[in-house]
């Protein structure tokens, strides 16, 4: 006898373990570096054409939304690194448990929320 198992096909109720969120969102902040990556690196090469072009750079942080997305690309950078030592360590075979999983996960976040703070204090 087929026996039918219950659909949900409501993604939006679907309940992540911290664990799939922190990996999900461990990608999502290497798409962010890489963007910001691009951006610094030409504002890099702009600012070192000339002292005017350098000037022009420093002008363009006076603007809210540049600091923004400096704030936010630190922010990206601060979780891709302090999750990507967390894989690193479980590649050793640490925290591979569900319950130590869990709870590196949490204290990644909190470290991360501490940076990101300092990175909103370094930027404004």
């Amino acid at each position: 006898m087929r026996r039918e198992r219950p659909k949900n096909l409501d993604l939006a109720t679907v309940k992540f373990p911290i664990t799939a969120t922190a990996s999900i969102l461990h990608r999502v902040s290497g798409i962010i570096v890489f963007i910001a990556l691009a951006i610094f690196l030409t504002l890099l090469n702009y600012s070192l054409t000339s002292e005017a072009d350098f000037s022009r750079v420093v002008g363009y942080f006076d603007n809210f939304l540049i600091e923004f997305v400096m704030w936010g690309s630190l922010t990206g950078l601060a979780y891709h690194a302090v999750f990507g030592v967390r894989h690193m360590i479980q590649d050793l075979g640490v925290w591979e448990e569900m319950d130590s999983a869990s709870l590196s996960a949490k204290v990644g976040f909190v470290i991360t929320a501490v940076l990101s703070v300092l990175a909103g204090i370094l930027v404004w």
